[in-house]
């Protein structure tokens, strides 16, 4: 047996490759590098753990210790990567100790944006990335009652529901004119908004964040239009952006995220990259299943049977529980328009070309039932 697979990350993307290429192979050594404590857990559960009963400790399902039992892999916890050598296919940790490579995974994440405010509070804003940014703002929530959120995508409108239905008064500032933006039509972004409205969220829609100052133990944010909230806390939810500064700096190519082809193979034939750090074909799909569909197909590659991914059609459901909401958005640039039907029950949004066919779907409260009807006629996200 030659030298290790080499796993850096220890989130879904990299434990699930690990899980899948044991599932192949008995035998493969793999290690798997965690730059934290490498306690294996859901990152989605962050943004309702409040409304589940969920604590920081309990949303950690197994520590490094087990998964490696588990997995009959080595775990390297709280151990930083330095640099990659192609040449000698080997990577470099922090503290100058040289690891060999068979082939090198990177499952390395995604980034919050964070936004280049100005003001005495700036440096107060809260973002939430992983289980350890959530322990930090759980301790914070204590004895507060405010909190604003800056960006309502999904993130944001999960973590206002959850503040909300929790018992805290919820402002939820964007540039967009509706929440999900990027993912509803505006009759969807409308019902959403009043359903997220009644369980006690305030929207400050078309509003950009001018700067965030802070006076004593509060935090004000003032808006271009000249409007103040304040809050006990702020928290950032813009958006994610793939890590790409390791593969970059190791001289792989980059775009928006690690560019991989549909063998999740990176511009070097023993590194591949999966996950939210990934382009796979022009795609940055920051979601679970894709991760789901990669780690499998990238392990079959791994332990002998070159595999390429292959992305069904795969909504998201957004974990709003005050407006049950699923969406499939259509591609970046389809041709079509949104056909919508809504009653005060809910809303069925069709995404339809120019001859009818479905490309895309949001549905909301009942719609949701249709689901599964729709998802069979939707088209392949990657053939």
């Amino acid at each position: 047996m030659g030298h290790s697979v080499i796993i850096i990350g220890s989130g879904l993307a990299g434990y699930a490759v690990a899980r899948e290429l044991r599932r192949l192979t008995v035998d493969q050594p793999v290690i798997l590098l965690s730059a934290d404590h490498a306690g294996f857990y859901s990152k989605p559960m962050l943004s309702n753990a409040l409304t589940t009963g969920k604590t920081p400790e309990s949303i950690i399902n197994s520590d490094a210790e087990k998964m490696a039992a588990q997995l009959n892999i080595t775990i390297r916890s709280n151990t930083h990567v330095t640099g990659i050598d192609k040449a000698n296919r080997s990577i470099l940790l922090a503290n100058q100790e040289q690891l060999l490579y068979s082939k090198l995974v990177l499952a390395i994440g995604a980034d919050q944006v964070r936004l280049p405010f100005q003001g005495s509070g700036a440096d107060k804003i809260l973002t939430v990335n992983d289980v350890d940014d959530y322990r930090h703002f759980r301790d914070v929530l204590i004895d507060k009652k405010k909190v604003a959120i800056i960006g309502a995508g999904l993130i944001g409108c999960e973590f206002a529901n959850d503040l909300a239905s929790a018992g805290y008064q919820v402002d939820v500032i964007d540039i967009a004119a509706q929440p999900l933006g990027r993912l509803l039509p505006p009759e969807a972004g409308a019902y959403l908004k009043k359903k997220l409205e009644a369980v006690g969220v305030v929207f400050h829609l078309d509003a950009k964040t001018q700067c965030v100052e802070q006076t004593d133990d509060r935090l004000c944010l003032v808006l271009a239009s000249g409007e103040k909230i304040t809050a006990d806390i702020v928290l950032s939810s813009v958006g994610l952006t793939p890590r790409i500064k390791m593969a970059q700096e190791a001289g792989l190519s980059v775009n928006r995220g690690i560019v991989v082809d549909q063998m999740l193979q990176s511009s070097d034939e023993y590194i591949y990259a999966l996950g939210d750090c990934a382009e796979v074909c022009g795609k940055v799909l920051p979601f679970v299943m894709p991760i789901t569909h990669a780690a499998r197909a990238l392990a079959a590659t791994l332990a002998g049977n070159p595999t390429a991914v292959k992305y069904p059609a795969m909504p998201v459901l957004v974990k709003t529980p005050a407006c049950p909401t699923i969406v499939s958005p259509p591609e970046a640039g389809s041709a079509g328009k949104w056909q919508v039907e809504q009653d005060e029950d809910g809303v069925k949004a069709l995404f339809l070309d120019d001859s009818g066919g479905l490309l895309g779907f949001a549905l909301l409260g009942k719609a949701t039932q249709e689901k599964n009807d729709l998802v069979a006629k939707l088209p392949s996200v990657l053939d």
